[in-house]
């Protein structure tokens, strides 16, 4: 059996397995599977851009299970009142908000930009993954480059069989197009 379409009783255990230890996973969110990792590790996110061909440069999205999770990460002093307001306000929510960054948020995360894409999930599982992983997830669409993103566990087995280190089961929500950036 492909240990990333392996499938025990606890699904959380075996991601977080892969995520403690380096390794990509693949999940479902609003709209489309994710892929994901830990966004403290380089080697990993690393991985993570050489299964999209995507270059580090472009920047990543991090999501979370709450706002708190992912201050480590944003300037929030730097953030005008109305505008974390607004951020707030529409989380949980397929909402990306770009926010600045803190100095310390890694460069492979950052991208070019002194800023950072974040979003807090109305996704259950999502929640869930995050609590238990204890910070948030780097996010981006599980597909290869060129094809439209997986809507299921079987699509992202299709596409990235062998590329990702674990499929966790699970069922994208109603959204019909990824989160919106703002």
């Amino acid at each position: 059996m492909n240990p990333a379409m392996n499938m025990s009783v606890d699904p959380y255990h075996d991601a977080l397995f892969h995520l403690e230890h380096g390794g990509v996973i693949a999940y479902a969110t609003e709209a489309v599977f994710g892929l994901g990792c830990d966004p403290d590790n380089g080697q990993a996110v690393a991985k993570l851009l050489a299964i999209k061909n995507r270059p580090v440069e472009k920047g990543l999205i991090l999501i979370a299970a709450s706002w708190e999770q992912l201050q480590p990460y944003i300037a929030v002093s730097e953030i005008p009142a109305e505008c974390l307001a607004k951020a707030l306000a529409s989380w949980p929510g397929p909402y990306t908000w770009v926010m600045p960054a803190q100095p310390s948020t890694p460069a492979w995360l950052r991208g070019q930009f002194s800023s950072l894409a974040v979003r807090v999930s109305s996704h259950t599982q999502v929640h869930e993954l995050c609590q238990a992983f204890g910070k948030p997830l780097v996010s981006t669409s599980a597909n290869l480059s060129g094809l439209p993103p997986c809507r299921t566990a079987i699509e992202v087995g299709e596409q990235l069989a062998g590329s990702v280190d674990y499929i966790l089961p699970g069922v994208v929500g109603g959204a019909l197009n990824p989160s919106m950036i703002l």
